[in-house]
Protein backbone atom coordinates (compact mmCIF):
# COMPACT_ATOMS: atom_id res chain seq x y z
CA UNK A 1 0.00 0.00 0.00
CA UNK A 2 2.83 2.39 0.87
CA UNK A 3 4.41 1.71 -2.53
CA UNK A 4 1.14 2.55 -4.30
CA UNK A 5 0.86 5.81 -2.38
CA UNK A 6 4.49 6.65 -3.13
CA UNK A 7 4.02 5.83 -6.84
CA UNK A 8 0.88 7.99 -6.96
CA UNK A 9 2.69 10.87 -5.25
CA UNK A 10 5.57 10.63 -7.73
CA UNK A 11 3.14 10.50 -10.65
CA UNK A 12 1.13 13.46 -9.43
CA UNK A 13 4.27 15.38 -8.54
CA UNK A 14 5.55 14.79 -12.08
CA UNK A 15 2.31 16.08 -13.54
CA UNK A 16 2.56 19.23 -11.44
CA UNK A 17 6.04 20.01 -12.73
CA UNK A 18 6.27 22.65 -15.44
CA UNK A 19 7.22 21.09 -18.78
CA UNK A 20 6.77 23.96 -21.20
CA UNK A 21 10.06 25.34 -22.45
CA UNK A 22 10.53 28.92 -23.54
CA UNK A 23 10.29 29.52 -27.26
CA UNK A 24 13.40 29.03 -29.35
CA UNK A 25 14.75 32.10 -31.10
CA UNK A 26 16.23 32.19 -34.60
CA UNK A 27 19.60 31.53 -32.98
CA UNK A 28 18.33 28.24 -31.48
CA UNK A 29 18.45 29.58 -27.90
CA UNK A 30 15.53 29.54 -25.48
CA UNK A 31 13.97 32.98 -24.98
CA UNK A 32 12.37 33.86 -21.63
CA UNK A 33 10.11 36.90 -21.22
CA UNK A 34 12.52 38.34 -18.64
CA UNK A 35 15.53 38.29 -20.97
CA UNK A 36 16.55 41.67 -22.39
CA UNK A 37 17.27 42.56 -25.98
CA UNK A 38 20.03 45.16 -25.84
CA UNK A 39 22.73 46.67 -28.03
CA UNK A 40 25.17 44.42 -26.11
CA UNK A 41 27.22 47.26 -24.69
CA UNK A 42 27.64 45.72 -21.26
CA UNK A 43 28.53 48.99 -19.50
CA UNK A 44 25.33 50.57 -20.84
CA UNK A 45 23.38 47.45 -19.83
CA UNK A 46 24.86 47.60 -16.33
CA UNK A 47 23.80 51.25 -16.03
CA UNK A 48 20.28 50.42 -17.23
CA UNK A 49 20.05 47.55 -14.73
CA UNK A 50 21.08 49.95 -11.96
CA UNK A 51 18.55 52.55 -13.08
CA UNK A 52 15.85 49.88 -12.74
CA UNK A 53 17.13 48.83 -9.31
CA UNK A 54 18.13 45.41 -10.63
CA UNK A 55 21.21 43.23 -10.66
CA UNK A 56 22.77 42.28 -13.99
CA UNK A 57 23.24 38.66 -15.01
CA UNK A 58 24.82 37.36 -18.21
CA UNK A 59 23.28 34.04 -19.27
CA UNK A 60 25.53 32.12 -21.64
CA UNK A 61 23.93 29.33 -23.65
CA UNK A 62 24.30 27.51 -26.97
CA UNK A 63 22.10 25.88 -29.60
CA UNK A 64 21.30 22.25 -28.80
CA UNK A 65 22.47 22.45 -25.18
CA UNK A 66 20.54 19.74 -23.31
CA UNK A 67 21.38 21.32 -19.96
CA UNK A 68 20.06 24.71 -21.11
CA UNK A 69 16.88 22.95 -22.26
CA UNK A 70 16.54 21.33 -18.83
CA UNK A 71 16.80 24.73 -17.15
CA UNK A 72 14.17 26.22 -19.48
CA UNK A 73 11.80 23.24 -19.10
CA UNK A 74 12.18 22.37 -15.41
CA UNK A 75 13.55 25.38 -13.55
CA UNK A 76 12.76 28.73 -15.17
CA UNK A 77 9.04 27.98 -15.72
CA UNK A 78 8.52 27.68 -11.94
CA UNK A 79 6.68 30.92 -11.05
CA UNK A 80 8.65 31.50 -7.83
CA UNK A 81 11.91 31.40 -9.81
CA UNK A 82 10.83 33.25 -12.95
CA UNK A 83 9.07 35.96 -10.92
CA UNK A 84 12.13 36.41 -8.70
CA UNK A 85 14.44 36.74 -11.69
CA UNK A 86 12.11 39.14 -13.49
CA UNK A 87 11.67 41.36 -10.42
CA UNK A 88 15.34 41.50 -9.42
CA UNK A 89 17.57 40.85 -12.43
CA UNK A 90 18.43 42.39 -15.79
CA UNK A 91 19.36 39.29 -17.81
CA UNK A 92 21.34 39.51 -21.04
CA UNK A 93 21.70 36.28 -23.00
CA UNK A 94 24.93 35.53 -24.87
CA UNK A 95 25.52 32.74 -27.39
CA UNK A 96 28.68 30.66 -26.84
CA UNK A 97 29.09 30.38 -30.63
CA UNK A 98 27.44 33.68 -31.57
CA UNK A 99 28.70 36.35 -33.94
CA UNK A 100 26.90 39.41 -32.52
CA UNK A 101 29.24 42.22 -31.52
CA UNK A 102 29.50 42.72 -27.75
CA UNK A 103 31.30 45.52 -25.93
CA UNK A 104 32.76 44.19 -22.69
CA UNK A 105 32.87 46.32 -19.54
CA UNK A 106 36.53 47.09 -20.29
CA UNK A 107 35.49 48.69 -23.61
CA UNK A 108 36.78 45.96 -25.91
CA UNK A 109 34.35 44.97 -28.69
CA UNK A 110 34.31 41.56 -30.36
CA UNK A 111 32.04 38.73 -31.45
CA UNK A 112 30.25 36.86 -28.66
CA UNK A 113 32.19 33.64 -29.32
CA UNK A 114 35.52 35.48 -29.07
CA UNK A 115 34.49 37.37 -25.94
CA UNK A 116 33.36 34.19 -24.21
CA UNK A 117 36.61 32.49 -25.20
CA UNK A 118 38.45 35.51 -23.69
CA UNK A 119 36.49 34.99 -20.46
CA UNK A 120 37.33 31.28 -20.41
CA UNK A 121 33.74 30.07 -20.73
CA UNK A 122 33.85 26.42 -21.73
CA UNK A 123 30.33 25.08 -21.26
CA UNK A 124 26.69 26.04 -21.04
CA UNK A 125 24.64 27.13 -19.33
CA UNK A 126 26.77 29.56 -17.37
CA UNK A 127 25.36 32.60 -15.57
CA UNK A 128 27.72 35.43 -14.60
CA UNK A 129 26.42 37.78 -11.91
CA UNK A 130 27.77 41.32 -11.84
CA UNK A 131 28.04 43.92 -9.07
CA UNK A 132 26.23 47.24 -9.43
CA UNK A 133 29.45 49.09 -10.21
CA UNK A 134 32.53 47.92 -12.08
CA UNK A 135 35.83 49.82 -12.24
CA UNK A 136 36.99 51.00 -15.67
CA UNK A 137 39.25 48.55 -17.47
CA UNK A 138 37.67 45.51 -15.82
CA UNK A 139 36.08 42.74 -17.86
CA UNK A 140 32.72 41.26 -16.92
CA UNK A 141 34.43 37.99 -16.07
CA UNK A 142 36.88 39.77 -13.74
CA UNK A 143 34.08 41.74 -12.10
CA UNK A 144 31.81 38.75 -11.45
CA UNK A 145 30.56 38.41 -7.87
CA UNK A 146 29.40 34.85 -8.61
CA UNK A 147 29.24 32.39 -11.47
CA UNK A 148 26.63 29.63 -11.78
CA UNK A 149 28.30 27.03 -14.00
CA UNK A 150 25.86 24.45 -15.30
CA UNK A 151 22.30 23.27 -14.83
CA UNK A 152 21.00 23.06 -11.29
CA UNK A 153 17.82 22.04 -9.54
CA UNK A 154 15.12 24.57 -8.71
CA UNK A 155 16.19 25.18 -5.10
CA UNK A 156 19.85 25.68 -5.97
CA UNK A 157 18.98 28.08 -8.77
CA UNK A 158 16.63 30.18 -6.64
CA UNK A 159 19.16 30.20 -3.79
CA UNK A 160 21.95 31.41 -6.09
CA UNK A 161 19.87 34.27 -7.49
CA UNK A 162 18.75 35.18 -3.95
CA UNK A 163 22.29 34.96 -2.52
CA UNK A 164 23.54 37.35 -5.22
CA UNK A 165 20.59 39.73 -5.01
CA UNK A 166 20.93 40.01 -1.23
CA UNK A 167 24.69 40.62 -1.63
CA UNK A 168 25.48 37.77 0.73
CA UNK A 169 28.90 37.48 -0.93
CA UNK A 170 29.76 40.75 0.88
CA UNK A 171 28.55 39.71 4.31
CA UNK A 172 31.12 39.42 7.01
CA UNK A 173 30.27 35.93 8.17
CA UNK A 174 31.21 32.42 7.22
CA UNK A 175 28.08 31.78 5.19
CA UNK A 176 29.45 31.36 1.69
CA UNK A 177 27.04 30.13 -0.96
CA UNK A 178 27.40 26.46 -0.04
CA UNK A 179 26.58 27.13 3.63
CA UNK A 180 23.73 29.46 2.67
CA UNK A 181 22.30 26.85 0.32
CA UNK A 182 22.59 24.09 2.94
CA UNK A 183 20.75 26.28 5.46
CA UNK A 184 18.01 27.06 2.93
CA UNK A 185 17.57 23.34 2.19
CA UNK A 186 17.09 22.65 5.91
CA UNK A 187 14.60 25.53 6.19
CA UNK A 188 12.58 24.23 3.24
CA UNK A 189 12.58 20.72 4.70
CA UNK A 190 11.52 22.00 8.12
CA UNK A 191 8.65 23.91 6.44
CA UNK A 192 7.47 20.70 4.76
CA UNK A 193 7.58 18.78 8.04
CA UNK A 194 5.12 21.14 9.70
Amino acid sequence: MKRMILALAVLLGGLAMPTVAAELGDDGLHKEDWMRETFLDLREDLAEAGAEGKRMALMIEQRGCIYCKTMHEEVYPVPEISDYIEENFFVVQLNLHGDREVTDLDGETMAEKNLLRKWGILFTPTVIFLPEEVPEGTTAQQAAVAVMPGAFQQGTTLDMYTWVNEKRYEMENDEDFQRYHARRIKERQAGQDQ
